[in-house]
């Protein structure tokens, strides 16, 4: 029977906490339980709401509604609040919880209409949904003569007797006699007013809920209403009490919304929280003049109002996208929004370009950069020139007066990126050395179609090389053409550039290369999103086959270790698996501790991207120290690269660290790994990589983890992992 409960409504209790908690934009179970606590002040209140929950969620389940929703809290909330509002406004009796019933379940229907009506904007359907709910059983009832308004309230203090006797009431009235500044007290009551709790202690409560769940979302609350406070004071409105209920929260709400949860926490979502304030007072005292009319509270109004209307105008910016910025991939915190916006700025956000690679194999010269001193110039200046060197930097051997004399001269020409083939120009002939044709200034030419906008061209090819057709569709690292010596070229070399328009001689675009190498002196550096200068020795990724198939993690794969740790005395088996999320998302997972480790592979590096579960796992470790692995072997070679700030540090300094994060970062957590030793026969390679993660205060490193890993038979066979306190030790199984 509970097996059968559990498959047709599969996390019902994590449904009923998000709801509540989905009022602050939160998923936390903890915030979720004091607010739920916070709703019972008003008993009867309490219930009702937990009973419009329970009604919404289980009606969406039945009816078939989208499960990660309703798990998330999201067709549950607008209920929660109609039935902790009409639980407050009505005395219990059978016809009151008839019409709950009724009302909570038409509440559902209008946030799944919402959902589609907004939704197709891009925007969040909020608490509209209850507004409609609350405003049209408000007036339904002046017309049920059996439902009555409620008395609760007028003589709180019996009430509270009754609740809770003689120790309540004395709690109750020390926190109402508190010697607190009169905007302090309007704060919290505003803060227990969006749970229809009108006084102190329901607001500190909740207070401490944001606090614990978040401390930007916590800083907000207070900069959103004093924000208020201020402009109240001097233009002189009223903040305290409108419409019979404090309507600070309307501030409140909307300063969490864009100061930390659809916009990433930054100072400019700061600022505009505080240019927000003047359009919220102005909203709300227009509104309650209308509703009053009608004799309706204009309850959340003016922050749906605003929050929708900034959102949707942001939509029209045509730059400064990220002043403020739209939160890409919602993690229901305000700090890991920030976190990971800043990670993946450093990590990810090239991957928003296509991603080009050098045109050809093997390692070449630059021998023209952008801006070069030749060609490179004005309109043209964002390209490249490649040419083969030997030790002594000559480009060609022998007396170097024949075209067949230089390395570069019938190289394969490859394809930098995926693409169709946009345009071909052959037939030019090859020029002799020191000899250039201007009237066919490009001489053999391919241009590639990448994306909207975005093309290449490879140019100076040898004539009649050319191995595709026009129309055709590519591959990266297809061979195009051979290098040749045709148009403005005094020897064999190749022309590279990327540009928005299709034709021969259109403008060139400044744009990186996603990954190569870069030797200097012997001294390989990986190069990632950058723009090769004049005179550097460089080089695509050369794949080792060993090292590319240990991190070309497959799903569906297993992997087995035995694990042994300086401090126990018992061996344990650790098993993962690899496996995809519907979205096509990879990650590694642990069963028994539930942990994932997402990740990325583009057969050039590996990257993990995002970690959820144990910290103290295998796993954990693993996805520390093989946070990015390239899938070639260049010995001495050290990557880096960089952890979201909340990966690692925890306790004090982290709590510090998120109350001024939209303003400065002063922890950082470091990788970094080095390529030590490669040995090689006819059928393995054994590869030794050595990896360490530095957590720093500042330029002060306050913890640091060691990791070994080494590779044979084309798999990891030991992944060790060496702490200050104690050494694991995992061995792959066979």
């Amino acid at each position: 029977m509970i097996n059968k409960f559990k498959a047709i409504f599969p996390n019902f209790i994590k449904s009923i906490l998000n709801s509540y908690s989905q009022i602050f934009f939160s998923n936390n179970k903890i915030f979720a339980i004091i607010l739920v606590i916070v709703t019972f002040f008003d008993v009867y209140a309490g219930i009702s709401g937990v009973i419009a929950v329970i009604v919404s969620n289980t009606i969406a389940y039945l009816i078939g509604f989208n499960r990660f929703n309703i798990k998330s809290g999201y067709y549950g909330f607008n209920s929660l609040l109609v039935g902790l509002g009409i639980g407050v406004f009505y005395q219990p009796g059978i016809e009151f919880f008839l019409i709950l019933l009724f009302t909570s379940v038409l509440t559902l229907f209008i946030t799944v209409m919402f959902e589609g009506i907004i939704g197709k904007y891009g925007l969040p359907y909020l608490s509209i949904p209850f507004l409609l709910g609350i405003w049209m059983v408000t007036l339904a009832s002046r017309e049920f003569t059996a439902l009555t308004i409620s008395e609760r309230g007028i003589y709180t203090l019996n009430e509270m007797y009754a609740i809770g006797g003689f120790s309540l009431v004395k709690i109750f009235n020390w926190f109402n006699n508190l010697n607190l500044h009169d905007s302090i007290i309007i704060y919290f009551k505003s803060l227990g007013a969006i749970f229809f709790q009108y006084h102190l202690f329901a607001g500190i409560l909740i207070a401490i809920g944001v606090l614990i769940y978040s401390r930007i979302s916590f800083l907000l609350t207070l900069v959103g209403f004093f924000s208020a406070y201020i402009f109240s004071q001097f233009v002189g409105a009223d903040i305290r009490e409108l419409s019979y209920s404090y309507i600070g929260f309307n501030y409140i709400l909307t300063s969490i919304a864009i100061g930390g949860f659809f916009i990433v926490p930054s100072k400019y979502s700061f600022l505009w929280i505080i240019l927000l304030t003047p359009l919220i007072s102005i909203t709300i005292t227009s509104t309650v003049a209308i509703l009053s009319l009608f004799q309706l509270s204009i309850f959340s109004l003016p922050f749906n109002f605003i929050v929708l209307m900034f959102l949707y105008i942001l939509k029209f910016r045509e730059r400064f996208y990220t002043k403020p910025e739209i939160v890409a991939i919602q993690q229901y915190s305000p700090e890991k929004n920030l976190y990971s916006q800043i990670n993946n700025k450093e990590r990810l956000s090239n991957l928003l370009y296509t991603q080009f690679y050098l045109p050809f194999w093997g390692e070449w010269k630059v021998t023209q950069g952008h801006y070069g001193d030749i060609t490179h110039k004005n309109e043209w200046a964002h390209a490249w020139d490649f040419e083969i060197c030997d030790e002594n930097t000559f480009t060609y051997k022998g007396g170097g007066t024949l075209i067949e004399d230089y390395y570069a001269y019938n190289k394969p020409v490859i394809a930098p990126a995926d693409g169709f083939v946009e345009e071909i120009i052959d037939g030019v002939d090859d020029n002799e050395i020191g000899d250039i044709n201007l009237e066919q200034n490009w001489g053999n030419t391919i241009i590639i179609k990448h994306a909207d906008n975005v093309y290449s061209k490879l140019c100076h090819l040898k004539k009649d090389s050319f191995k595709i057709k026009k129309g055709e569709k590519i591959k990266k690292g297809d061979i195009l053409a051979y290098c040749g010596n045709s148009g403005r070229s005094p020897e064999p070399h190749i022309h590279f550039q990327i540009q928005s328009t299709p034709y021969i001689g259109s403008k060139t675009l400044d744009y990186p290369l996603a990954h190569y190498i870069l030797n200097e002196n012997s001294e390989f550096k990986l190069k990632s999103h950058d723009k090769p200068k004049k005179d550097d020795i460089i080089s695509n990724i050369e794949k080792n086959i060993s090292l590319y198939k240990a991190f070309h993690f497959i799903p569906g794969q297993k992997i087995e270790f035995s694990v042994s740790t300086s401090n126990h005395k018992k061996d344990r088996i650790v098993s993962w698996e690899v496996q995809t999320d519907i979205y096509n998302n990879s990650f590694i997972f642990c069963k028994k501790t539930k942990s994932k480790a997402y990740f990325k592979n583009d057969e050039n590096i590996h990257y993990f991207t995002h970690f959820e579960g144990n910290k103290k796992s295998l796993l954990f470790y693993f996805y520390l120290g093989a946070y990015k692995v390239i899938s070639g072997f260049y010995k001495n070679l050290i990557i880096q690269d960089n952890f979201p700030i909340n990966t690692l540090n925890k306790g004090g300094l982290i709590f510090l660290q998120d109350f001024i994060a939209p303003f400065h970062i002063f922890l950082k957590s470091v990788f970094s790994l080095e390529y030590v030793k490669l040995e090689e026969d006819f059928t393995n390679s054994q590869i030794l990589l050595k990896s360490k993660v530095e957590v720093k205060i500042g330029k002060k490193i306050s913890h640091k983890l060691n990791f070994l890993i080494k590779i044979s038979s084309n798999e990891i066979t030991e992944f060790i992992i060496n702490n200050k306190d104690y050494k694991i030790e995992a061995k792959r199984n066979e």
